[in-house]
């Protein structure tokens, strides 16, 4: 059987080195590349190729990894690719993923490409449990991530259920709580609404300056034996050496800052860790495998040569691209103020424009409202027209009557001398004729008067239709004076528009300069708010949460929480105390 193997390897030997070129794909967090390199290709030279195809300047924090039985590997620089311990199949395919990570994101990582690569992969890290994460925590990171790819909250946009599709929480923290996704999702939106005016670049970092102050944020964990047999833990990172317990990767039980050791070897599966004090004892541990303490030496030494440079003036390089990472920062400063002018001249147009429109609305209405009155009005006259015609024909035909009725009495009075018998009778009708002349001249003057009130109400109701109409010629003049001017208006907003233009003056510059220096006072106020904040979402979901469920990790960090415990505090307990002799003993 390893004869057979041993033959296998050797024709693929044999077939490499028969071949001109071969197959490399490298995996980033995004995307997928594909190189064709030749076989003398060198580590460095197909890691400067894949930087150059990133534009990635500060290569000095990733590498290329790849899996090599039952662990990883860092391909190395200084050797061909091909006479590594890489996979044998093509393509070959390599991880390109950060090895080192800094101390402090937000003043080492210079390049938005570096901090976008580092934001991705902390995510995934988080996502996949890889790094120990708080609930109220994950909340926030989530909503920064949200942020990052969605830009600003629009509630017209991003409506209930726009992230039903997104990984947003590690699965630990979404089994903690009795919470359905609808009200993971509220909170997180929440918090979203909260972050309006960040660019996607800000919100990476923020998301990066929370995730660096979690316990396990870049730390590279080995298993190791000390003298006595004790298996521990052994955590690289940016800071030093930390010694755990196997079921506590949060809190070190000692620590070795990078300042304090003189020289880190292994000798066959024997590390040693000299500290600077020639005094001090020389600690030794057991790894299990060579390989593992080959990668352990290749992170300490990397690790501590950032340490050192980060202590070091920039180089010229770096200085370099700081100057031009600021320069970029201004430029997209006064870029993004300058579009956030438009846009708020834009919001106030359009503010302006609609109330303009609900002011035309409005003397619409009062308009309609006007020439229905008129419309009434000139019914109303109508009406009383044909009864003021009704009642002047009433009169003149009761005048009629009357003047019938005196005929008719001078008649009788005529024949009044004849007989006394007549003389009674006439006397008796020339009353009831008197009687009925009285009655008659009476409804004939209330007729009258009731004419000339019919007259009146006939004249009021022509001078009120002479009013509505006066009424109705004012608002059609408002009107149209109010449609020309929303028609200026619109006009000149464009035309302001068309002359809008920009000049990156030295007053800007200061002015950038004052505000930069600003934000450096406000940080402190700024740690404050994000502390407050992420207390108050601890404290609205902590009556949801099921005890029950919890992981040993998760009460650790409750316990160190409460304690006020974290892996920097233990950099206070000197390699050289009993406490820590204990453990490395």
């Amino acid at each position: 059987m390893a004869s057979a193997l041993a033959a296998k390897m050797g024709f693929n030997s044999l077939l490499r080195k028969q071949a001109k070129n071969f197959s490399v794909r490298i995996c980033t967090m995004e995307s997928d590349m594909e190189f064709n390199c030749e076989v003398k290709l060198k580590g460095k030279e197909l890691f400067d190729l894949v930087c150059r195809a990133l534009g990635l300047r500060e290569t000095w924090f990733f590498g290329l990894q790849y899996n090599v039985k039952d662990t990883v590997a860092w391909l190395k620089m200084e050797k061909r690719v091909l006479d590594q311990e890489i996979p044998k199949e093509e393509p070959i395919t390599f991880q390109f993923l950060a090895k080192f990570y800094p101390e402090n994101a937000e003043e080492e990582l210079v390049q938005d490409i570096t901090q976008h690569l580092f934001f991705l992969q902390v995510k995934k890290k988080i996502l996949d449990e890889e790094i120990h994460c708080p609930p109220e925590a994950s909340v926030l990171l989530a909503s920064y991530a949200v942020h990052a790819k969605y830009g600003d909250y629009d509630p017209g946009i991003h409506k209930p259920g726009f992230l039903a599709e997104e990984e947003l929480l590690p699965k630990r923290v979404i089994n903690l709580y009795q919470m359905t996704p609808e009200m993971w999702e509220e909170r997180i939106t929440a918090c979203y609404a909260q972050h309006r005016g960040r660019t996607r670049d800000e919100a990476e970092m923020e998301y990066l300056k929370i995730a660096q102050d979690l316990d396990m944020y870049g730390v590279n964990y080995f298993l190791i034996r000390n003298k006595k047999g004790t298996d521990l833990l052994l955590g690289v990172d940016a800071l030093g050496l930390h010694i755990y317990d196997l079921d506590n990767k949060l809190t070190p039980k000692c620590s070795f800052p990078w300042n304090e050791i003189r020289n880190i070897s292994y000798s066959d599966k024997e590390f040693t860790i000299k500290p600077l004090d020639k005094k001090a004892n020389v600690f030794k541990f057991n790894s299990s495998r060579l390989r593992v303490n080959k990668l352990i030496l290749q992170l300490c030494i990397g690790n501590h040569d950032l340490f050192m440079r980060r202590r070091r003036v920039d180089s010229l390089e770096v200085q370099q691209m700081k100057a031009q990472a600021r320069e970029e920062h201004a430029r997209k400063q006064v870029e993004r103020q300058r579009l956030q002018r438009e846009k708020q001249m834009r919001e106030e147009a359009e503010r302006a424009r609609n109330e303009l429109e609900r002011r035309l609305m409005h003397l619409q209405d009062e308009a309609q409202m006007a020439n229905d009155a008129l419309l009434r009005s000139e019914q109303t006259a109508d009406l009383l027209a044909e009864k003021a015609q009704i009642a002047e024909e009433e009169a003149k035909l009761l005048a009629e009557k009357a003047a019938e009725a005196e005929t008719e009495m001078q008649r009788i009075k005529v024949t009044a001398i004849r007989g006394q018998e007549e003389r009674r009778l006439i006397e008796q009708k020339m009353i009831q004729a008197e009687m009925l002349a009285l009655q008659m001249a009476e409804e004939s003057e209330r007729r009258a008067k009731e004419a000339e009130h019919l007259k009146q109400d006939l004249q009021e109701a022509r001078e009120s239709e002479r009013r509505a109409k006066h009424k109705l010629l004012e608002i059609m003049s408002k009107d149209v004076y109010a449609v020309s001017t929303s028609t200026s208006f619109l006009y000149a907003d464009s035309s302001f528009r068309e002359n809008l233009s920009f000049e990156f003056k030295d007053t800007d510059m200061k002015r950038l300069s004052m505000e930069i220096e600003k934000e450096k006072v406000e940080y402190m106020e700024k740690s404050k708010h994000l502390q407050e904040q992420l207390n108050e979402l601890k404290t609205e979901i902590e009556s949801l949460k099921l005890k029950e469920r919890e992981t040993p990790l998760d009460i650790i960090h409750n316990q160190n929480a409460e304690q006020g415990t974290s892996k920097h505090s233990n950099f206070k307990k000197v390699p050289n105390s009993p406490y820590s002799k204990v453990y490395l003993a």
